[in-house]
């Protein structure tokens, strides 16, 4: 008999490495949940930005209205842009992925660029365009938008709750940005997952996900915050020496999510 939890939690993050939203219900797409890193910031040479080399990207909120983007920061008016790309196509870098990508509105690229204080496009990922997923771990049609590698993260509350019980400070969730949480499961019971069911969407759990510098970061302001990464370090680090909290998903056909469906363990 399969095991059953809880969806308690859905995220997406419009543009890569500014602030989520948190959804009560969510598309899932060819790409993974709809205008989830459809957008994204690049540097001069068309290198993908995030709060490893900008941590105040994570002061940038962003609001997804149904034909602007809304940007807001600390001290700065609010800026509304449209959506849509202006239709110039540029190069742009995704680690080790380069495609085409649509430039924005330049009156974005100017407020982001004094914000940051470093020149910097907002670029959006065109309909066009198709960016496959690593085949090591993909099927053929399997692919993602401006996501690190994979269009979609699950992470289990009891694993966070477990962390927090050897931490001073609690941090959150947004400490690590998934898409879709589990509530109801042990501490890192996903690690053992190997395909799910939710609602009427099943999904292959294909990699643990190997964190980044961006957890230690506080993700009101930025700044480095606790000793989360620190703390990890301790039970939560591979044989490659890497830390992994948390497990990357490829999905089958599209479909809606709502936060409350239960998650049925197939595998």
């Amino acid at each position: 008999m399969s095991e059953i939890f809880t969806l308690s939690a859905l995220w997406r993050y419009p543009v890569k490495s500014l602030r989520g939203q948190r959804c009560e219900r969510l598309a899932i797409g060819p790409r993974g949940p709809v205008h989830d890193r459809e957008w994204m910031l690049v540097d001069e040479s068309g290198h993908f930005l995030t709060q490893r080399q900008q941590p105040r990207m994570a002061q940038i909120a962003v609001a997804l209205e149904d034909d602007a983007l809304v940007f807001d920061a600390p001290g700065r008016p609010s800026l509304r842009v449209a959506r849509a790309g202006t239709g110039e196509r540029l190069p742009v870098q995704v680690w080790n992925d380069r495609l085409e990508a649509q430039g924005m509105d330049p009156a974005a690229d100017a407020w982001l660029s004094d914000f940051l204080g470093q020149p910097c496009r907002l670029v959006h990922f065109p309909d066009d365009t198709r960016r496959p997923v690593d085949p090591h771990y993909a099927q053929a049609d399997d692919q993602v938008g401006f996501a690190d590698g994979f269009p979609l993260l699950l992470i289990s509350q009891a694993a966070l709750d477990a962390l927090n019980q050897r931490l001073d400070e609690p941090v959150d969730m947004r400490r690590f940005r998934p898409n879709l949480v589990v509530s109801g499961c042990a501490p890192h019971a996903e690690d053992d997952w190997r395909r799910i069911r939710i609602g009427g969407l099943t999904f292959r759990v294909v990699k643990p996900c190997s964190r980044c510098p961006i957890p230690g970061l506080d993700p009101e302001t930025g700044e480095k915050r606790g000793r989360v990464l620190e703390t990890l370090m301790q039970y939560r680090r591979g044989e490659d020496n890497k830390i992994y909290f948390g497990q990357n998903l490829l999905h089958d056909g599209c479909g809606e999510l709502a936060v409350g469906m239960p998650v049925e363990v197939l595998e």
